[in-house]
């Protein structure tokens, strides 16, 4: 497989998909037709999620596709799937409903190449679990795509509004790990990106990753190393 997980499509100075750009155009190759997911749009029309898209990623000269547009059993006419950010709850309850999980899971682990930002990288793991995000609606289940054997959490930071009383995000991992001990889960920051083939993800970026297993102090994940060395 050939997979590139972002945590974030937004750079702090509000620049859209800038840090993508160049490992995107690594992933894709000659590949230019590409199948976009826009289902985790939830204010915005899917219409409008892909062509916006489109825009930014004219430079690599791709033609994206929207799903919302095709039927999940046309899959395989298409060289890369690429899958937007938004609510994870309902990217994957509409993948579902849509027959898109199985088709993608095929696709991927047939080769074809899978990049998603966010909610798109939540996609990719064994289950929706560690998204971030409010559960807007029934996904009809937690499994997602599993192509990856842990767990992302996006957007990670444990900084703390002053005075604000709510749980950390590391507190919030520490309580899904005492309730799935088995699992591993990486605090993927804003910036980063994971890229493997599944089996092997390393971590790249300006900044370091963190991986959580229950019973062990969070480990430092540093670009170049991969998270199964950690």
């Amino acid at each position: 497989m050939h997979l590139l997980l972002f945590s974030n499509s937004r750079s702090p100075d509000g620049s859209y998909l800038t840090h993508a750009l160049d490992p995107l155009r690594a992933l894709a190759g000659e590949r230019r037709k590409i199948l976009f997911v826009p289902f985790a749009g939830v204010t915005t029309s899917w219409d409008d999620y892909t062509a916006n898209v489109q825009k930014r990623l004219d430079p690599l000269g791709f033609s994206l596709t929207g799903a919302h547009t095709v039927d999940a059993d046309q899959a395989d006419a298409f060289e890369l799937i690429l899958v937007g950010g938004g609510n994870t709850f309902q990217l994957v309850a509409e993948c579902r409903r849509r027959g898109w999980l199985q088709a993608i899971r095929q696709r991927v682990r047939a080769g074809t190449p899978y990049s998603g930002w966010s909610a798109g990288a939540n996609l990719a793991c064994p289950t929706l679990c560690t998204t971030n995000d409010m559960p807007i609606v029934d996904p009809g289940g937690f499994d997602a795509l599993g192509l990856i054997g842990f767990q992302i959490n996006p957007h990670y930071t444990n900084a703390l509004p002053a005075g604000h009383q709510g749980e950390t995000r590391n507190d919030r991992i520490a309580e899904f790990l005492v309730a799935n001990p088995s699992v591993t889960v990486v605090g993927l920051p804003e910036g980063d990106w994971l890229s493997g083939d599944g089996r092997r993800m390393t971590l790249e970026g300006p900044h370091a990753g963190w991986v959580f297993r229950q019973g062990k102090a969070p480990a430092e994940l540093r670009a170049g190393m991969a998270v199964d060395e950690v």
